[in-house]
């Protein structure tokens, strides 16, 4: 079994998810992609952050495939930085060839990551694309670390069976969504509405 680990806050999933998901499915020719719903990210402000359990029920609305199983999984276990999750996982399911996901702008930031070191040394690790990310990440201070630990694009289908660490970039079709644009939408749609009633009037 081939499954790749897909974390995030998902605060909310959007089809941006999705995208890098099939993407990841396809190109890697893993089995499933495991959606790792996120108590909280250390890295960000987390005072916005929808309740876990209504993250979930609106990422498995938004994955609608077979293949993406939605779990928040690492609030259950009390991990709080990605390296506890990963080594949870190696200890307990060592049959299971994992692949870590993340996008392109994570790479540029994966310094900052509570052992990334470690995680690297953890499991394979593909980069998907993102917009404006291109270029950038590949100089990034990780890159330059594990620089021949990366693969050639044209093995991708293969990192799954590369012993870390090992990674890939993979470039393709880019989603520009993110949550955080997503919220904008939804706090402007918001505004919208509470205009109208404002002015919609009535007798009373």
């Amino acid at each position: 079994m081939r499954i790749g680990l897909y974390g995030g806050s998902f605060n909310p999933a959007h089809a941006g998810h999705r995208h890098v998901t099939r993407t990841a499915l396809r190109r890697l020719r893993l089995d499933r992609v495991w959606w790792l719903v996120t108590p909280g990210n250390p890295l960000k402000d987390v005072r916005a952050l929808a309740p876990l359990d209504e993250r979930c029920v609106q990422a498995r609305a938004v994955a609608d495939d077979p293949r993406i199983v939605v779990t928040g999984f690492e609030a259950r276990i009390g991990a709080r930085y990605t390296r506890e999750t990963l080594r949870y996982l190696g200890d307990r399911r060592p049959g299971i060839r994992f692949v870590w996901i993340m996008g392109a702008d994570s790479l540029a930031s994966f310094h900052r990551w509570k052992g990334f070191a470690e995680i690297m040394r953890l499991m394979p690790i593909a980069v998907i694309d993102r917009p404006g990310f291109t270029m950038s990440p590949l100089s990034a201070r990780t890159a330059r670390m594990f620089s021949e630990a990366r693969i050639p694009e044209a093995e991708a289908g293969a990192l799954a069976s590369h012993p870390p660490p090992a990674w890939v970039f993979l470039h393709g079709p880019r989603s520009p969504l993110s949550s955080t644009l997503v919220r904008a939408r939804h706090r402007d749609r918001d505004r919208g509405a509470a205009k109208h009633d404002d002015f919609s009037g009535g007798s009373g």
